[in-house]
């Protein structure tokens, strides 16, 4: 089989390679509790992964026990400083009826919702925590994502130990719910709430976060434009994930993100390389696809379980965020379809569209999953 591509195209290849090598992880959301224990104060927290501390947080892995005991206390203090910065600039706390406020949060290193790290490949992030006295004058609180925030922050509270149903997903310049603070015990769960920001953050999820599986989706696009071979697919992708994502959220499975997202990546690299060297809609592609699939939910499972979601809402938000997920993957092979059309010679599509852009997705990938497992080794 010969391949033919023109300077153009490998120039294009190059361009997009790089370009998206930048975009390798999503940045983690940052959720922001508040824990009400009957003990008279409310208790503020706020988490941050170390590594949205970091130039390029995309591409660096999050921090594990080991590097953690590697750090020096004045780079431990350093860390600790930044995060605190970074809580100020990018979260505006709020007490009515009297205003703004500025925690002064205390930061220490722990597990994901305050765990204590105990296992080799938990994740560290830095806590931080401020206590002020519930007094009766004041009758709600509620938070605001800022400008400069670089990703979305999850407004969520606690009462006597158990979650409250209703949360909200911030993205900047976005203002949480009030929660009113007099009837704290018989705050509702509000499903339609927790199911429409679930949905956006499923969709912001893939679109435009979720590069990844984006080019997984374009790879699915690319065997054929048939409708039939087309929707089988997605239809079976869809299956999959929806099955692993909610096993996971339940706990019932877990596997590390270490060995999930090398998987992810050669699955995009598997996918693309099948549509040069076998470009035929078989049942084969299908369970190829199914089980990719499953990968897949494992990550998206991991993007959720970042968010916190409680107990009470599970049913609403997983649909939601499955459903922003599946909107997500419809736009974009909308927007695929809508760019090629035009091109309706099968010759010269399969020559300047199918070859080169299976080959960039391949690259992509392939980089990809050198660089993750190289990072789940160290």
């Amino acid at each position: 089989m010969t391949l033919r591509i023109s300077q153009a195209t490998f120039s294009a290849l190059l361009f997009f390679f790089f370009a998206a090598v930048a975009q390798a992880h999503p940045i983690p959301d940052v959720p922001v509790r508040g824990i009400f224990a009957g003990d008279g104060t409310l208790r503020i927290t706020v988490e941050v992964e170390p590594r949205c501390l970091e130039i390029d947080p995309n591409t660096t892995p999050a921090m594990v026990p080991a590097t953690l005991a590697a750090l020096s206390s004045d780079q431990r203090a350093a860390l600790c400083g930044s995060a605190a910065g970074l809580a100020r600039r990018w979260v505006e706390f709020y007490l009515d009826p009297t205003g703004r406020v500025q925690p002064e949060f205390t930061f220490t290193f722990t597990g994901k919702n305050g765990a204590p790290l105990v296992g080799e490949e938990d994740v560290v992030v830095l806590t931080g925590e401020w206590r002020t006295p519930l007094v009766p004058a004041l009758t709600g609180w509620h938070i605001r994502a800022t400008e400069a925030a670089e990703l979305s922050v999850v407004f969520q509270n606690i009462v006597g130990g158990e979650v409250l149903d209703r949360l909200a997903v911030l993205f900047p310049g976005e203002k949480s719910f009030t929660l009113d603070l007099a009837h704290l015990h018989s705050a509702a769960g509000d499903g339609w709430h927790t199911f429409a920001s679930y949905l956006r953050e499923g969709f912001l999820h893939v679109l435009p976060e979720g590069l990844d599986h984006i080019l997984f989706v374009l790879g699915v696009f690319l065997l054929s434009r048939k409708w039939r071979p087309l929707l089988a697919q997605v239809t079976t992708f869809t299956l999959a994930h929806s099955v692993t994502l909610a096993l996971a959220t339940l706990g019932i499975i877990h596997v590390s993100p270490r060995i999930v997202e090398p998987i992810i990546a050669a699955s995009i690299a598997a996918v693309a390389l099948e549509n040069i060297f076998h470009p035929r809609y078989t049942r084969w592609r299908l369970l190829v696809v199914f089980a990719f699939g499953l990968i897949h939910g494992l990550g998206f499972a991991s993007a959720l379980g970042d968010l916190g979601l409680p107990r009470g809402s599970m049913a609403s938000g997983l649909v939601g965020f499955n459903v922003g997920v599946e909107c997500a993957q419809l736009a974009v092979i909308t927007v695929a379809f809508l760019a090629v059309v035009w091109l309706r010679d099968p010759v010269r599509y399969r020559r300047w569209v199918v070859i080169p852009g299976s080959l960039a997705i391949a690259a992509v990938s392939v980089w990809w999953t050198i660089s993750r497992i190289a990072g789940a080794l160290k």
